[in-house]
């Protein structure tokens, strides 16, 4: 299991990839800022403020070490645990909060599920809830770019659940064949909700699954932010050059609960928990830059203090943005709207005037229908 840095900061000088100062403290902020961001979202879950939310505690090597790799021309197809995969791809804050939120700045206009990315201008697929089905998307999306010239790289980040899906083998059997551009990235965080690993395969592994498909298949230490970048790097640098797909086991774990509906102390021990806790992704990162006189612990202090300002400031500033207008229901589906659909879309407005704010809003929209 490919390992950079141990859980204590020490490192192998031998396989340290070759980042610049700017680069990896680039990516401790990111990590930094995607942790912060799972503090406040399950906090404005608890009071009401946002419907629901999906932690990546933990997890937030894989997140910044996969998608630190990836270009402009590039594809994302991310979970819904991989807020810090929009984050690097340029994604502001704001647009994170404003998809939470599902308000009228939001790129969806709140029709999807929260932490559900999905953000056209930075090349992020939107996703959906049922595991693996955005993996044969990503299969065609790489093989489209490859049909077409490009080249462009499609980055599928999946956990170990998805694995046991039908759409899994269709994706992996398709990249194989058609050597597609792609890497499925697999964070394994050791349950599917609460189905533990060992209950998911009798594989030795995830990674050597890709055998059977004609690729190959890695496993990293996933809480290792350099491991991640470096065997992604390879992998995305192989696929770019037409040497095709590539599957990466990230051994890793989810520190919370599966979402805010979930009680993971029913199905696992306080004591497990503790024992991932050591092995915290970020304190390992940390510890590093301070052995090598990136950071010092002051500096580290500064940096967390300055996300929390911009994290607060954002939260308020975005909550402050009303919901989409009611006649955004009727939107975005057609060029040009059927009759009947707009005939119950004006008769729906008619009486959203007549009951409510909403309809208040419809009339400042002219020529919407």
């Amino acid at each position: 299991m490919l390992q950079v840095i141990r859980a204590d900061g020490d490192f192998d000088p031998k396989v340290e990839p070759d980042l610049s100062h700017e680069d990896l403290l680039k990516m401790h902020r990111y990590m930094l800022t995607v942790r912060r961001l799972n503090e406040k979202g399950m906090s404005l879950q608890r009071q009401g403020r946002i419907g629901f939310f999906m932690e990546s505690t933990g997890q937030e090597a894989c997140q910044i070490g996969m998608s630190y790799t990836l270009t402009p021309i590039d594809w994302a197809f991310p979970s819904y645990r991989d807020p810090g995969t929009c984050l690097v791809r340029g994604v502001p804050l704001s647009a994170l909060f404003d998809q939470m939120m599902g308000n009228s700045a939001d790129e969806a206009k709140g029709r999807q599920m929260p932490v559900h990315w999905g953000f056209s201008k930075w090349k992020i697929v939107s996703l959906s809830s049922p595991i693996a089905a955005k993996l044969p998307h990503a299969v065609g999306v790489a093989y489209a770019a490859k049909f077409r010239g490009e080249k462009s790289v499609v980055l599928a980040s999946l956990g170990e659940g998805a694995t046991s899906q039908g759409e899994f083998h269709a994706a992996m059997n398709f990249a194989g064949v058609y050597k597609t551009p792609v890497v499925f990235f697999c964070e394994n965080n050791q349950y599917a909700i609460s189905l533990p690993t060992r209950r998911q395969t009798a594989s030795e592994s995830i990674a050597i699954k890709a055998e059977a498909y004609g690729f190959e298949g890695v496993q990293i230490d996933g809480n290792d932010i350099l491991a991640v970048y470096k065997a992604t790097k390879s992998a995305v640098d192989k696929a770019r050059s037409g040497g095709g797909p590539s599957l990466i086991e990230a051994i890793t774990y989810r520190i919370g609960g599966h979402s805010t509906s979930d009680d993971a102390s029913v199905y696992r021990s306080a004591e497990e928990v503790e024992l991932w806790k050591r092995r915290d992704p970020i304190t390992r990162f940390t510890a590093y830059l301070m052995k090598k006189g990136i950071i010092s612990d002051q500096e580290n202090k500064k940096f967390i203090e300055q996300i929390d300002a911009e994290m607060s400031a954002v939260v308020k500033e975005r909550e402050k943005i009303p919901p989409p207008a009611a006649s955004t229901l009727f939107t975005d589906v057609y060029s040009e709207m059927p009759w009947h659909l707009r005939e119950e879309a004006e008769e729906f407005m008619r009486d959203e005037g007549e009951n409510g704010p909403q309809g208040e809003a419809y009339e400042k929209e002219p020529g919407s229908f």
